[in-house]
């Protein structure tokens, strides 16, 4: 059953997950509006910016034409910045008529600054009903640079389109790549997106120093922190000990892969913020998701003291070591509530 499948967003990610479809067998066009990276792909089918040691299959086509990338394309996979997620989906939906009818999915993980409003809300406001067959969000622990080495992952589709996230589990299951369903798309895209916030600070104890005990702490604690926000929207409490959560969590905030870990690890090192991110050329989600979650919790009066204190220390310069005393003086709690996980601890 060979699809035609349309990734838009040339980064390791979309590359990573271009491959697997190719492997399944299915025609991947992958487009970006880089023109350099692109002819890239189609001539020494590398992408070596963002994977390095990969080399990338001759049926693997690339394109900074939309329109041809998105010609009769059974499947639409999007995996742009979460800033860049609204204007791509104008574009699309300006470009589809409503006999092609694609699947879209998504796999970028973050809230949109301003709005605060998840990645699948977006694509719902800006592509029209009559154009798509369904919205499914694909997340987990997964680091492109494994996937991309046929490495052994386990990811979830979310959606409440029952057709379109068979289709999409389908679509990328392999002896390699595991997909299992979900219908909880708040909590899978809070978990996706909360849990860079945690990896970079997580990579900060690291460059501070401190050892493994810290590590876990932050990890623990980190996931009430997302848990008590989820809930809060509507989550499921069971999907943030599921791929989506823990999983996600732990791989993104233990892991050298992890844009988010590195950008952290380097702060506590000293590294002012904007060098870092220069130096990074790649987006960091972490740190733009950490201002519209610690925003998100401040409107709806729920206690993230971590999201604060990492905002505190990526928006108002404060001292690393100083925002890890003050978490560990706060007031005497009890580590959960059992009647309502949606309230403070």
């Amino acid at each position: 059953m060979k699809k035609k499948i349309a990734v838009l967003g040339a980064g390791s990610w979309g590359t990573a997950l271009a491959t697997v479809l190719d492997e399944n067998g299915h025609e991947v066009r992958v487009w970006g509006n880089n023109h350099e990276q692109i002819d890239e792909i189609n001539h020494t089918h590398t992408n070596k910016h963002y994977l390095p040691d990969v080399k990338l299959s001759p049926s693997i086509v690339a394109y900074t034409d939309m329109e041809q990338a998105l010609n009769q394309a059974d499947a639409i996979l999007f995996v742009v910045p979460t800033k860049a997620i609204r204007p791509v989906a104008k574009q699309v939906n300006d470009l589809l008529d409503e006999k092609q009818k694609p699947v879209i999915i998504h796999a970028s993980k973050g809230l949109e600054q301003e709005s605060h409003k998840r990645i699948s809300v977006i694509l719902e406001e800006e592509i029209s009903k009559e154009k798509h067959s369904g919205i499914v969000v694909l997340s987990g622990p997964s680091h492109a640079e494994e996937v991309a080495k046929r490495d052994i992952t386990t990811i979830t589709a979310a959606s409440l389109y029952p057709f379109a996230v068979q289709f999409v589990q389908k679509l990328f299951m392999n002896h390699y790549f595991r997909v299992y369903t979900n219908q909880d798309v708040i909590g899978v895209e809070f978990g996706a997106a909360l849990k860079n916030i945690i990896a970079v600070g997580a990579g900060a104890l690291v460059g501070l120093g401190y050892g493994d005990n810290a590590k876990a702490a932050l990890i623990t604690r980190g996931l009430a922190e997302i848990s008590r926000l989820g809930i809060a929207f509507g989550a499921d409490p069971i999907t943030f000990i599921g791929l989506s959560g823990v999983g996600d969590l732990v791989v993104t905030a233990t892991s050298v892969h992890s844009r988010n870990w590195r950008t952290g690890n380097l702060i506590g090192k000293g590294v002012p913020l904007d060098k870092v991110l220069a130096d990074m050329g790649m987006v960091v989600e972490g740190v733009q998701t950490t201002k519209a979650a610690y925003e998100l919790a401040q409107e709806k009066n729920i206690e993230m003291p971590i999201t604060k204190a990492i905002y505190q220390v990526l928006y108002e310069d404060a001292q690393v070591d100083q925002v890890i005393e003050d978490l560990m003086l706060r007031d005497r709690k009890a580590e959960a509530s059992s009647e309502n996980m949606g309230e403070e601890e």
